[in-house]
C-alpha cells in the first residue's frame, strides 16, 4: 500500500509540499487533552493578530481553491474551517486522541492535516483528479459521486476518501475507536511550506511518541519522490 499525488497535481500546483506519517499501534485509551494546549495557544496568538483568512497558509489554499474553480468562501480547506470554529468557540470538540492532537497541530500551523484509518483504504491512496465514477461516503451515510476533474483522495477501489482536495474527508476512513493504523497527510502551498511541513511532521511524531510510544519515520514528498509506501 502506498500514498502519492498524481503527476498532474504536481504540475498544476508546483508549490505543493506534502508530508506523510504512518502511525501503527493507535488506540483510544490515552489522555491527549493536556498535549494539545501548547498548539491551541499558538493558534490563539496568531488569531489575536489577524483573522484566519489573512494567514499566508490559508491564502495559499484559497488561491488553489480558486484555481480549481471553487469559491474560497464557500469551500474552505480543513485548517481554515478548524481555525474559524476555534476562533468562534474557543475550543474544538474532542473526537479521538489522534484526531484531537492532529487538529490542534493543524490549528497551530494553519495547515490541513488529514488522518485516515489505513485499514479502510484499498491498495493505495492517491490525490488525483476524479473521473466521476468514484464513490464518496458522507458522515450522514449518503453516497456521493465527485464531479469529473474534482481533486480527490482516491483508492484502488474507486473510493473517494476526501473531496475537493483538503476540504472534506469521507466517513469511510474516519478514525474511530477500532483504528490501529493511521495514515497522516499534511499538505501546504505557502512560501515557507518547505520549512513548515518538516516542523509539523516533527510535532506530530513527537505527540505520537509521547502518547503511544510510536516512533514513525516522516516522509516529505516531492515531484521527484512522490510516493510513500505505507510504513514509509
Amino acid at each position: 500500500m502506498y500514498f502519492e499525488h498524481d503527476a498532474e497535481i504536481w504540475r498544476n500546483f508546483p508549490a505543493l509540499v506534502a508530508g506523510v506519517l504512518v502511525a501503527d499501534g493507535i488506540n483510544p485509551g490515552v489522555a491527549a487533552a493536556s498535549r494539545t494546549d501548547a498548539f491551541t495557544r499558538r493558534a490563539a496568538e496568531r488569531l489575536a493578530e489577524s483573522s484566519e483568512s489573512e494567514l499566508p497558509e490559508i491564502q495559499a489554499w484559497r488561491r488553489a481553491f480558486a484555481a480549481m474553480g471553487l469559491k474560497p468562501t464557500q469551500y474552505r480547506c480543513a485548517s481554515e474551517s478548524l481555525l474559524r470554529r476555534f476562533r468562534k468557540d474557543g475550543a474544538l470538540p474532542r473526537l479521538h486522541p489522534l484526531v484531537d492532537v492532529c487538529n490542534a497541530i493543524s490549528l497551530a500551523y494553519a495547515v490541513p492535516i488529514a488522518v485516515f484509518d489505513a485499514a479502510r483504504i484499498a491498495g493505495y491512496l492517491r490525490v488525483q483528479y476524479a473521473t466521476g465514477d468514484e464513490k464518496y461516503l458522507t458522515f450522514a451515510g449518503e453516497t456521493e459521486q465527485p464531479a469529473p476533474r474534482e481533486v480527490i483522495f482516491a483508492d484502488e477501489a474507486d473510493q473517494a476518501h476526501a473531496r475537493r482536495w483538503s476540504n472534506r474527508q469521507s466517513a469511510l476512513s474516519a478514525v474511530q475507536d477500532t483504528t490501529s493504523t493511521a495514515l497522516i497527510v499534511a499538505e501546504a502551498l505557502h512560501s515557507s511550506a518547505a520549512t513548515d511541513i518538516p516542523a509539523l511532521l516533527d510535532a506530530v511524531a513527537g505527540e505520537l511518541g509521547a502518547l503511544w510510544s510510536i516512533r514513525p519515520q516522516a516522509t516529505v514528498l516531492t515531484p521527484d519522490s512522490p510516493r510513500c509506501s505505507f510504513g514509509c
